[in-house]
C-alpha cells in the first residue's frame, strides 16, 4: 500500500467514525448554547445505537430505523429537561443518571430483543440492511479527497447540515433567541423569550442528534450491536463541544481529529505497518486527548476571552415561572 492509498482510506474511516461524533455533538452544541448541560450522551447514543439496530432488524427499513432512534433519544433527553427545566434538579447529576439509565437499559433490552434462536440476544446478529457508501463518479477518483466522495448518505448529509446549522445560529432570529437563553436568560425573559420553552426544544433536538449519532455507528460503521458499542464515544462529545468552543461550524475539526486519532490504529493495521507505538497507546490516546482539551480550554474560558468563553448560564436553572 502506498503513500495515497494509506491516506485516503485513513480518511475514509475517519469521516466514517466521525460521522456519530459529529452529529451528536452538533446537538450538543445547541443543548449547551440554551444553558443545558447534558452529560447524558453516552446513554443517548447508546439508546440510540440499540433503538436503530433493532428497527432495521425486525423491519429492514434503514429510515425508520434512523426515526425510531432520534425519537428515542429525544425522548431520553426530554426527560433530562424536565428534570432540569421543570424540576430544576441539578444538571451533573441528572445526566449522569440519563447515562446510567440509558446505558444499563441498552445492556439489558440488547439481550432480549433477538430471536429465540440465538438466546434473545442481538449481540452477533446480522443485519437485513446497512447504510452503504454512496460513490460519485470522477470526484471519488481523486486521490485522498476522492474519500470525501464516497460515503454514506448520512455523511452526505452532514455537508449541508454543518453550514445550515452555523447559519442557524449566527445568522438567524432562531440562533439569536438562542444565545440570548443561554448567556442571559434574565434578560431574554425580559424581552418575551420563553426561556423554559426554547431550553425544552433545544435540548430534545439535541438529544435526536445524539440518537441519530448512536445510529451511525449500529448501521453504517459497525453494523452489529454490542454492548457498551458506543466506547465513551459519549464523553468524547462532551469534551468536542468545547474543542469547537460551543460553535457549530467549528465542530468538524475536532471530530475529524478526533476521529483520524482512532481510526489511525486500524488504518495501520490494515496496512501491515509495524507501529513502534503500542496500539494500545493508540486506543487510549483520544480519552487523553479528551482530558488535555478539557483542561486547556478550561483555562482559556475562566479568562473569558471572547468567543472561547462558555455560555454564562450553562448548568444554572432559571428561577422565573416565564411563560
Amino acid at each position: 500500500m502506498n503513500f495515497i492509498e494509506f491516506f485516503t482510506k485513513l480518511l475514509a474511516v475517519t469521516l466514517a467514525m466521525g460521522t456519530s461524533l459529529t452529529y451528536a455533538t452538533l446537538g450538543e452544541v445547541y443543548t449547551e448554547k440554551t444553558g443545558i448541560l447534558n452529560l447524558g450522551m453516552e446513554g443517548v447514543m447508546l439508546m440510540g445505537a440499540l433503538s436503530g439496530f433493532a428497527t432495521t432488524f425486525a423491519t429492514g427499513n434503514l429510515y425508520l430505523a434512523l426515526m425510531v432512534s432520534m425519537l428515542v433519544g429525544g425522548s431520553f433527553s426530554l426527560l433530562h429537561a424536565f428534570l432540569c427545566i421543570t424540576m430544576r434538579a441539578n444538571q451533573v447529576v441528572s445526566g449522569l443518571a440519563i447515562t446510567m439509565l440509558g446505558t444499563g437499559l441498552a445492556n439489558f433490552l440488547g439481550q432480549r430483543l433477538g430471536p429465540a434462536s440465538n438466546g434473545f440476544n442481538l449481540a452477533g446478529m446480522n443485519l437485513p440492511a446497512k447504510f452503504e457508501n454512496i460513490s460519485i463518479p470522477g470526484l471519488s477518483n481523486i486521490p485522498i479527497l476522492g474519500a470525501l466522495f464516497n460515503v454514506s448518505i448520512l455523511t452526505y448529509a452532514l455537508y449541508i447540515i454543518l453550514p445550515l446549522s452555523w447559519v442557524l445560529m449566527y445568522k438567524t432570529k432562531f440562533g439569536m433567541i438562542v444565545r440570548a437563553v443561554g448567556e442571559n436568560p434574565r434578560t431574554a425573559a425580559a424581552m418575551g423569550i420563553s426561556v423554559s420553552r426554547t431550553r425544552y426544544i433545544y435540548t430534545t433536538i439535541g438529544g435526536m442528534l445524539a440518537g441519530l449519532g448512536g445510529a451511525c455507528l449500529s448501521l453504517s460503521f459497525t453494523p452489529s450491536w454490542n454492548e457498551g458499542m458506543t466506547g465513551g464515544k459519549g464523553w468524547i462529545v462532551i469534551a468536542l463541544v468545547i474543542f469547537a468552543t460551543w460553535n457549530p461550524g467549528k465542530v468538524v475539526i475536532g471530530t475529524l481529529i478526533f476521529g483520524g486519532i482512532t481510526s489511525l490504529q486500524f488504518s495501520l493495521q490494515a496496512a501491515g505497518i509495524k507501529m513502534v507505538i503500542p496500539t494500545q497507546f493508540l486506543a487510549f490516546s483520544p480519552y487523553l486527548i479528551t482530558l488535555v482539551v478539557l483542561a486547556v480550554m478550561t483555562i482559556v474560558n475562566q479568562k473569558k476571552k471572547g468567543s472561547f468563553a462558555s455560555p454564562a448560564a450553562l448548568g444554572t436553572s432559571f428561577a422565573i415561572d416565564d411563560k
